[in-house]
């Protein structure tokens, strides 16, 4: 999902057993014992976390290859994915990745859009959800209902209905004890977290302005072959439709404004901003923009000025800055963590693997029997950029109440591979009406 190459480790940790207080020890387990598991007792010694991995792209085979490698005893035993070819390209390329750390045969590959369900009633404890991100709102109830801890990709969401249905998933998760990482793996960065306790503490003073960018290249889009219905070029090319991707701001910038509302430990109160299609015109492309500039406003008068960019040959950054009243600080993920003023500081080590690292902290987190929940974290801030989506895309200021209660859901009525599915008008300042 992003165009930043994914971090690989081997970082290892042993802990207690699996689950100690889990209700997915319980859940599944008949239906584990007939796929030749033994039900997840781990009170009397089994140790095993069964993996199920829905949405077979890149992200998400990447994201199997980590897990694996984030914690001893951790095998992949189920795989699920809209199309038969990406999830056999996945499997292929997970055997010679993983190994004998992957278990999945015929039988617990599932192909369609109830995928996840099949995943789900697999016999796993612990899910991945990395498919486009429209989907990820009905996988996490999905998941959270049949008592598995979830690893779920950032975004959660691309629209206000989908964010309101992940808070509440988020308090059904915390009563049940399930635990929730999701994909902003800046929050699981060694560097970040150095950085952010620092600022925390006041190393700045108190934040007053700040900047966040995700200035990059094109990335890929697959021609329409003959034989392909509107539904499957669409999810085939799914970055380039609202209701499955959110717009690049949604599904890509959502990395900086996590870091800059956990860095203020609060999320916008309004949002104005401009954004386009300027180069990336094609129909090929849908009908997202190319181009965001947001400024966000937050209640303790903090402005942050936000700036994505997707096009080829520009000048490229991904970077966030704080302004404080008694210094400055820089983050240049992987690259450079500084702070200037009254109390200087850089990180000068190398950073750790922060996509490894996700994994290793919610599987520690379950072992020791107090799963964390980064689902509201991970909501609000997707919030936060669906409301900078907004005002570019009406040309109006935007509130957090506004957003949050928008009545526009993006999801169509019925995924049906053979229906028409229309392409929506590019959303056109001054014409195109909040909902």
């Amino acid at each position: 999902m992003m165009s930043m190459s994914k971090q690989k480790g081997k970082t290892l940790s042993s802990r207690r057993e699996f689950l100690k207080n889990s209700t997915a020890a319980v859940i599944g387990g008949t239906v584990a014992s007939q796929l030749g598991f033994a039900p997840a007792v781990h009170g009397a010694g089994s140790d095993l976390i069964r993996v199920g991995l829905i949405g077979c792209g890149g992200r998400g085979t990447g994201a199997a290859d980590d897990v694996v490698n984030a914690a001893p005893n951790v095998k992949l035993v189920a795989m699920g994915d809209a199309f038969k070819d990406k999830l056999e390209a996945s499997r292929n390329t997970l055997k010679q990745e993983i190994g004998d750390k992957m278990d999945v045969p015929d039988e617990r590959c599932f192909v369609g859009f109830d995928a996840y369900e099949k995943v789900l009633a697999s016999g796993v404890d612990y899910v991945i959800l990395a498919t486009p991100p429209g989907f990820r709102p009905q996988h996490l109830k999905a998941a959270v209902a049949a008592g598995k801890h979830v690893f779920a990709e950032k975004p959660v969401a691309v629209d206000a209905p989908g964010v309101r249905a992940c808070l509440e998933v988020y308090e059904q998760a915390k009563a049940k004890g399930i635990g929730i990482a999701s994909g902003t793996m800046y929050r699981h960065s060694t560097g970040h977290q150095e950085t952010l306790k620092r600022l925390h503490d006041g190393a700045i003073g108190q934040i007053v302005s700040a900047r966040a960018y995700f200035n990059t290249g094109s990335l890929w889009f697959h021609p329409r072959e003959a034989g392909w219905t509107d539904m499957e070029w669409q999810m085939r090319n799914w970055y380039y439709f609202t209701w499955l991707c959110g717009d690049h701001i949604v599904e890509q910038h959502v990395h900086n404004l996590d870091v800059v509302n956990w860095a203020l430990g609060a999320h916008p109160v309004r949002a104005v901003g401009v954004g386009g299609r300027q180069v990336r015109t094609d129909p090929v492309f849908g009908h997202i923009y190319d181009h965001f500039v947001i400024d966000f406003e937050y209640e303790n008068g903090c402005h942050l000025m936000s700036m994505c960019r997707q096009m080829p040959e520009c000048e490229n950054n991904v970077s966030e800055a704080f302004a404080g009243t008694k210094g400055f600080c820089q983050i240049v993920p992987y690259k450079k963590f500084a702070i200037t003023g009254q109390r200087p500081w850089s990180f000068d080590r190398p950073d750790n693997k922060p996509y490894v690292q996700e994994h290793t902290d919610l599987i520690e987190s379950i072992r020791a029997g107090k799963p964390i929940n980064e689902l509201k974290n991970i909501a609000e801030s997707t919030l936060t950029a669906i409301m900078g989506r907004a005002a570019a895309y009406t040309g109006q200021a935007i509130t957090w109440e506004q957003m949050l209660n928008s009545q526009e859901n993006l999801m169509p009525a019925k995924l049906d591979w053979d229906a028409p599915l229309a392409v929506p008008p590019v959303g056109m300042p001054g014409q195109t009406k909040f909902v």
